[in-house]
Order: structure tokens, then sequence, then C-alpha cells
């Protein structure tokens, strides 16, 4: 061990406790969570708290710095009341595409700056995924840059076989924040030609309600499903699936651009993310795979 040359101790740079950049995962932290334990060298770990580990060639992921607590605000949801649009970017899965076995998904949720401000990571098993494909149930995991899970979205079976317009057949999806305390829902009616939905409160209250094209593939086009009040007129905001080539739509890499009012309730703001996985699933996501018998 070389002390090095006799003088003052120098001292890290401002934002870097004990020489390790802010962000990074230190021992000291208990909210960080490394995939795996260094086996030697002096080099710090290169990986961002969360899901996603970094490689130490690669730049680490950039994150939306974090806000105040804020009164009357569920925990983890503080971003969202200084964004009046997010955009929701699904990872590529080239295997997926090659072998058609359907994989959990995976989201990034990013601000205009290209800034991370969640992950959002589907949480179901292996057989239930390729067996119901876009009918699955399943559990959306949301967490924030210290791998906190601030958000669970999840969706009940629900079984397609009986009449089409009865109402036990038609989707819905449950939002918690935190995890366990439910702060609305998002139900599917059925309409003869568009997607249309309606977001709840907690007490299953109609607030908003959302409206699809008469179209939702969207094949060389963006796919715009309109927010609006209750009253049907007032324009709250937008969900928006963007085009972005035929490749990326083979390869399930869907990319949604979420637009609110930048004072809207921020439960409200969190219900219209939450609609955003629900569409997906429904309209943009693989078919049950059928014999050809």
């Amino acid at each position: 061990f070389n002390t090095g040359p006799p003088g003052a101790a120098v001292l890290p740079p401002a934002g870097y406790p004990r020489g390790v950049p802010m962000g990074y995962y230190n021992p000291q932290q208990p909210s960080a969570f490394p995939y795996c334990q260094p086996t030697g060298g002096t080099h710090p770990i290169q990986y961002q708290p969360g899901n996603y580990p970094v490689p130490s060639q690669s730049a680490p992921i950039t994150w939306m710095p974090g806000p105040t607590l804020m009164p009357d605000c569920p925990p983890g949801l503080e971003y969202l009341t200084q964004l009046d649009n997010i955009h929701v970017l699904q990872h590529f899965e080239p295997l997926e595409m090659i072998t058609r076995f359907e994989t959990n998904n995976k989201y990034d949720i990013k601000n205009n700056l290209d800034q991370m401000v969640y992950i959002v990571t589907e949480d179901t098993d292996d057989f239930t995924r390729n067996a119901y494909r876009t009918l699955r149930p399943f559990v959306l995991r949301v967490t924030d840059f210290m791998g906190r899970e601030i958000m669970t979205m999840q969706r009940p079976f629900r079984c397609t076989c009986c009449c089409f317009c009865c109402p036990s057949t038609r989707q819905e999806l449950e939002v918690q924040c935190p995890p366990g305390i439910t702060i609305g829902f998002v139900m599917d009616h059925w309409n003869l030609c568009r997607a249309v939905y309606s977001i709840q409160n907690e007490k299953k209250e109609n607030v908003l309600s959302v409206r699809g094209p008469c179209s939702t593939y969207g094949c060389g086009s963006d796919s715009v499903f309109e927010v609006k009040a209750i009253n049907g007129v007032s324009n709250i905001g937008s969900i928006i699936r963007k085009w972005n080539g035929l490749m990326s739509a083979m390869g399930n890499a869907d990319h949604f651009d979420i637009h609110f009012p930048l004072d809207l309730d921020v439960k409200m703001k969190a219900m219209i993310f939450g609609a955003c996985f629900l569409i997906d699933f429904m309209y943009f996501e693989r078919s049950p795979q059928h014999s050809s018998r």
C-alpha cells in the first residue's frame, strides 16, 4: 500500500462522498442493491441503483434530479408534479422476435431531457405470458433511481369467451401507490369502432375518459388516444403511440408519449400513466398463437 507523498489530504469534490460518485453503489447506502459484489481492485462499482446494471465501459444512466417531498403527494410521485409529458420506451428484445418466446416487458420512463424518471418491469411467469399473450394478467412494478418500488399496476384475468359486450369480460387495471394502497382504476368499455376507457378514483367513480382512434394498429402513423374530461368535451391530454418503423413494431419495442397539464392532480397523472400500459397490452402486444388446425 503506497501512502503517497507527504502533505495535506485532498478531500473529494462536492457531491462525491467517500470518493464514490453520487448515485453509484455505496456500501453505506442501504437502498442500493448491486447485482454482484466486487472481488478486488480499486475501481468503484459502476452500477446504477435499480434494475439495470451499467457496464463499466459505458456511461452511467442519467436520472432526473430527485424532487423534495411534498405534502398530500404519494411518495415517489413527486417527479410527476414537475412534468407535463413523459416518454415510455419499451426495451427491444431481438431474441423474442426470433424465437417468438414472450419475455417480461421492460420500459424506461424518461423526460424531455432524456433523463430517466422511472423503470417499469413486468412480473409474470413464463407459462402465463406465453399461453395468454395479450390477454395475460400481469403485475407491473415501477421503481425509482434508488430501486424502490413506488407504484404497482395489476391487471386481473378476464375471460373473453363470453359475449364481447358483457361487463365481466371488460379489461381492468388497478394502480397502487404506494404498493398496497389503491389510488384508482382504468376500466375498458365496449365500443363498436374505437377503444374507450374510463379512469376512476379509488372509489370507482369516473373522473376522466380515454378515446382511441378507429384503427389502433397505427401501421405507418401514430395512434392517438385522447384523454378527456368526464363530459367528453374538454381535452385533458393524450397518450400517443409513436410509429418508429416496421422493425420496432415487429420487435414489440413500443414508444409512447404521454401529455397532461402541469397542474393536473398527481394521482390523475399516475392514472393516465397506468392507462398507457393497459392500452399497450391490449392493442400493441402479440396476439395468442393459434394452431394451424
